[in-house]
C-alpha cells in the first residue's frame, strides 16, 4: 500500500506541477493519520509556490484519484500532508508482502569467525547472532545466502598455544592428550593460550620458541604433515576446537554455515596474489616487508607480508576475498566484525579494489561494538579475563533462576538473542541478564509470552472467516499496527539493521495489550472480527521472532 500511495503521489505531482520528485511516506502518530509526507515543502523552491498552496492542490488531487483507498487527506502546519486509509484499504494491507530486492541474487555473509585453540568470547556470540539475523533478512528478501565462517587455524595465536601445550605435556607427547577430559577441552585450550601469550610478552627465550612453533604450524599445512608428534598434537586440538564451535552453534540454534574457511586455506592464495600484485605495482616493498600504501587514498599504510616472508592478516584477507569472488561471484558480500578493524578493512579493500574492483565494490563491512556485562569492563582473551559466549548464556540462566522461574532453554536463548539484537548495530552493547530474562518490558521472553497469550485466546474459540469492516477505533488501531510489518521488514533489509524488527514487535505487543485491556474478544458480539485480528497479530509476532532466530511457543 505504501508503494502504491507513493506512486500515486508522484503521478499527482507530475500532473499538477510538471516535475518529478522522490516521495517518502512516513508513519506519523496515529492521531494524524496513517501516512504523512513533507513533499509540498520539498517542492516549494522547485516550483516557486507556497508549500501550503502545493499541499492543498495535492490534497484535492489525491481525494479524486484515491477516493476508494483514502478516508481523508488533510493539510497541517506549513504544508504537511496527512493521509488516512479507508478501512478496506487498511484490511488489504494484510495481503501485502515484504519486497524482495535480492530475488535471484547471491549474497555471501561472513560472520562469527572464531580462532581455533580459543573459546568463543562475547563478541563472537554477538556477531554470530547478528549474522544469523542479517542472513535471514537477506533470505526473506529473496537472496540465495552463502554463510561463511572464517577463522585462524594458523598464526601467532596458534604458535603461542602450541608452545604452551607442548610445555604442559612435558614435550611432544600426543598420547598424553587423552588425559584432557572432553567436557573441559575448550577451557583447557584457552588456558594454554593465556600461558603462551604471557610467555611471549615476558620471556624472550620463550618468544623465540613460540615464533618457531608458529612457523612449524604453517609447515604442517604446506607439507601435509599429519604424522609427526607435533602434527598429531596440532590436528587433534584443532578438531577439539571445531567440535566445540559446532556444539555451541547447535546450542544457539543458528542456521548452519555453508562453509568454514580456515586461514590455512586462504594463506597461499593471499601470498601468491600479493606477490603478483607487487610486481604489478599495487603493493610495494618497505624495509624488507610488502606493504600497501593507503596514504595515497587518504587511509594508512599496512604490511601484507612481513620481513620474515610470512603473511599478515591483511594478506590472508586478500586470499579469503579471492576465494569468495571466484567461488561464488556474489552480488553482495557482507562481512560482520568488531569495529576495532574498521580502518584495517578499509585499507585491505582499497588494495583489492586495484585488481578485483568488482568484488571490492560489492563488499560491505558491517562493524559492531563490544559486548559488556552491565557494570562490567571490556575484557581480553590475551589476559585470560575474557567475557565468554557461555558466560553470557550462564548469566541469563542464573538471572532466570534468581527470578523464581525455571526458564526453558528456548526462553534463555530468546533472552540473550533479543537483548543483543535489539540495539542498532555499531555501538557497544551492555548486556543486563535480569533485564533480558524478564517477562515484562522489552525482552525476548516477554514477546514469547505475548505470542503464547494470543494463542491461548485463540484456543478458547474457533475462528470463523468474516469480513473485517466497520472497524471500531481500537480494532482499527491494532490492525494499523499489524499492517506496518512489511514496511518494517523492508526497512530492516534496506538498512541491514535487525533492531527495527525488535522495536516494532515490542510496540505491536504493547498495542495489543492496550486493545485487549479494554476490548473483550471471547463471548463478545464482535468475537469473529476480533479473533481474526488476534490471529493476524499472533502470526505477525511469530514471523518477526523467526527472523530474529527466536522460537514462538504456543504456551509458556
Amino acid at each position: 500500500m505504501k508503494q502504491e500511495l507513493e506512486q500515486a503521489m508522484q503521478a499527482a505531482v507530475k500532473d499538477l506541477f510538471g516535475t518529478s520528485i522522490a516521495i517518502e511516506l512516513t508513519r506519523p502518530d496515529e492521531q494524524f493519520g496513517d501516512y504523512a509526507t513533507n513533499v509540498a515543502l520539498q517542492l516549494s523552491k522547485q516550483v516557486g509556490k507556497n508549500p501550503r498552496e502545493i499541499a492543498e492542490a495535492l490534497a484535492v488531487k489525491l481525494r479524486e484519484t484515491l477516493a476508494k483507498k483514502l478516508a481523508s487527506v488533510s493539510v497541517a502546519g506549513p504544508g504537511f500532508l496527512n493521509l488516512t486509509l479507508s478501512d478496506n484499504a487498511l484490511v488489504n494491507g494484510l495481503l501485502s508482502k515484504p519486497a524482495q530486492p535480492y530475488a535471484g541474487k547471491t549474497v555471501v555473509t561472513e560472520y562469527s569467525d572464531p580462532n581455533i585453540f580459543k573459546p568463543l568470547h562475547a563478541g563472537h556470540l554477538y556477531t554470530t547472532l547478528v549474522g544469523d539475523c542479517v542472513s535471514r533478512l537477506f533470505e526473506r528478501a529473496g537472496a540465495t545466502v552463502v554463510r561463511i565462517n572464517y577463522g585462524g587455524d594458523v598464526g601467532l595465536h596458534v604458535g603461542k598455544t602450541m608452545w604452551a601445550i607442548v610445555r604442559y605435556l612435558g614435550g611432544e607427547h600426543p598420547e598424553k592428550l587423552s588425559e584432557v577430559l572432553e567436557a573441559g577441552r575448550a577451557a583447557w585450550l584457552g588456558a594454554r593460550y593465556v600461558e603462551g601469550n604471557a610467555a611471549y610478552e615476558d620471556d624472550e627465550a620463550a618468544k623465540q620458541e613460540i615464533i618457531a612453533a608458529n612457523k612449524h604450524a604453517y609447515q604442517l599445512h604446506a607439507e601435509n604433515d599429519y604424522d609427526s608428534a607435533f602434527a598429531q598434537i596440532y590436528w587433534t586440538c584443532r578438531t577439539w576446537s571445531y567440535d566445540y564451535f559446532g556444539v555451541l552453534y547447535e546450542q544457539l540454534q543458528v542456521h548452519p554455515f555453508e562453509r568454514y574457511i580456515p586461514e590455512s586455506e586462504v594463506t597461499p592464495i593471499g601470498l601468491q596474489t600479493v606477490r603478483e600484485q607487487l610486481a604489478a605495482g599495487v603493493y610495494e616493498e618497505s624495509d624488507g616487508a610488502v606493504i600497501f600504501d593507503g596514504e595515497k587514498y587518504g587511509l594508512h599504510a599496512r604490511v601484507f607480508i612481513n620481513a620474515a616472508g610470512l603473511p599478515t592478516y591483511e594478506a590472508k584477507e586478500v586470499g579469503l576475498s579471492i576465494i569468495k569472488w571466484h567461488d561464488y561471484h556474489p552480488d553482495l558480500s557482507v562481512i560482520i566484525t568488531g569495529n576495532d578493524i574498521t580502518e584495517y578493512m578499509k585499507v585491505v579493500m582499497k588494495s583489492i579494489e586495484q585488481y578485483e574492483p568488482d568484488f571490492a565494490h560489492v563488499t560491505k563491512h558491517l562493524p559492531h561494538g563490544n559486548v559488556k556485562l552491565a557494570g562490567g569492563v571490556k575484557m581480553s582473551s590475551r589476559k585470560g579475563n575474557v567475557l565468554l559466549a557461555l558466560d553470557i548464556i550462564d548469566a541469563a540462566q542464573q538471572a532466570g533462576h534468581e527470578s523464581g522461574r525455571n526458564p526453558s532453554e528456548d526462553s534463555i536463548l530468546a533472552a540473550v538473542k533479543y537483548a543483543l539484537v535489539k540495539s542498532r548495530i555499531g555501538g557497544d552493547i551492555i548486556y543486563d541478564p535480569k533485564e533480558s530474562i524478564a517477562l515484562e518490558g522489552n525482552s525476548g521472553p516477554y514477546l514469547q509470552y505475548a505470542h503464547a497469550r494470543a494463542r491461548s485466546i485463540l484456543a478458547k474459540a474457533e475462528s470463523a472467516e468474516t469480513e473485517l469492516n466497520n472497524l471500531e477505533p481500537a480494532e482499527r488501531s491494532l490492525l494499523r499496527k499489524i499492517t506496518e510489518y512489511t514496511e518494517v521488514i523492508d526497512k530492516a533489509v534496506a538498512d541491514l539493521m535487525p533492531h527495527h524488527i525488535c522495536t516494532y514487535l515490542y510496540e505491536l505487543a504493547q498495542t495489543f495489550n492496550r486493545f485487549y485491556e479494554h476490548n473483550r474478544v471471547i463471548d463478545d458480539p464482535r468475537q469473529a472480527v476480533r479473533l481474526q485480528l488476534v490471529t493476524h497479530y499472533a502470526e505477525t509476532l511469530k514471523n518477526g521472532l523467526q527472523l530474529l532466530g527466536i522460537t514462538a511457543p504456543e504456551r509458556m
